[in-house]
């Protein structure tokens, strides 16, 4: 009786076919997301393809993904022609440049931004809002604006072909958006939290540094992401400041490099193979936090 029951009750619990609307949206949606993806990643695909071909492999008609024969070689020639132009520019002292530059302003926009954005978020005093609504406001502001007062207070302070300019104004919170972001996270912790740490003897800055910095560990690591790519990628900033080959980040040496290539016949293979070079880091970076940096971003822009 049990089993007859049951093989009538099967059909009914059975999930109805999909509609076809249904199915036609779908189909639809993954084909623009397949479109999407393939405008992304074939420009990516192509400059890896060629950072692995020789010269002649440039001019061949048609498309050709797959390099024969592939010549790994490229990447090691690209600082072996860098070493002649300058015997200073090696490998370890770009990279060294680079990373020196990056992760100090990444760890000042980080350490600024989260102080602001925890006084916005935590404290009343009169004209926050105010404060706040214009730091939002210099958003707005193009960079390029910026570039000719910058460049004459560090021409005045004799800083110029230093490091100063690229990392210590991430000391002061130059990146409003940072701001934003962190104030937006801070606002959907309760308040219960820290006064229960402050009922049990902790200050301002142990609450700050042990129980809040904790809690907004996703839009911490977002805006890590973000700070790196954009000070790894940073192009004008050294162009503007520095003006010894030996002090290049990896973006300038990747123009350098490319005025003292021969134009009658273009070299884009090693072209490539530097850009493979710093694209690399940004993307294994992004893949590995691509988690806390998708939470990161979406928290914080959509509660508070």
């Amino acid at each position: 009786m049990t089993v007859v029951t049951q093989n009538r009750l099967d059909p009914l619990l059975a999930e109805p076919p999909p509609r076809p609307s249904y199915l036609l949206r779908r189909i639809v949606v993954y084909g623009l997301l397949f479109a999407g993806v393939a405008l992304v990643l074939i420009p990516f695909l192509w400059m890896v393809s060629t950072s692995l071909k020789t010269q002649e492999q440039l001019f061949v008609r048609g498309l050709n993904f797959i390099p024969n024969p592939a010549v790994p070689g490229n990447y090691l020639e690209v600082w072996n022609r860098l070493l002649s132009i300058n015997p200073q520019m090696t490998f370890w002292r770009i990279m060294g440049n680079t990373l020196f530059i990056t992760v100090l302003a990444m760890i000042g926009e980080i350490t600024s931004a989260s102080l602001v954005a925890y006084g916005f978020s935590r404290f009343s005093w009169r004209g926050r809002d105010a404060l706040f609504a214009v730091m939002l406001a210099t958003i707005m502001i193009p960079g390029i604006v910026t570039r000719v007062p910058g460049f004459l207070i560090w021409r005045q302070l004799g800083l110029l072909d230093t490091y100063d300019p690229l990392t210590w104004p991430a000391l002061f919170a130059w990146g409003p958006i940072y701001v934003f972001l962190m104030r937006q996270f801070f606002n959907t912790i309760p308040r219960e939290i820290e006064e229960a740490a402050v009922m049990d003897g902790a200050n301002v800055i142990q609450v700050f540094v042990h129980i809040m910095l904790p809690l907004i560990k996703p839009i911490l690591l977002a805006i890590a992401v973000l700070s790196f790519q954009g000070n790894w990628n940073n192009f004008q900033g050294p162009l503007l400041y520095l003006t010894t080959p030996e002090k290049f980040p990896l973006a300038l040496s990747m123009r350098f490099f490319d005025q003292s290539l021969s134009k009658e016949a273009p070299q884009w293979q090693y072209m490539m193979s530097m850009a493979t070079m710093m694209a690399a880091p940004i993307l294994l970076l992004y893949f590995v936090a691509q988690k806390y940096f998708i939470e990161g971003i979406s928290v914080g822009a959509v509660k508070g």
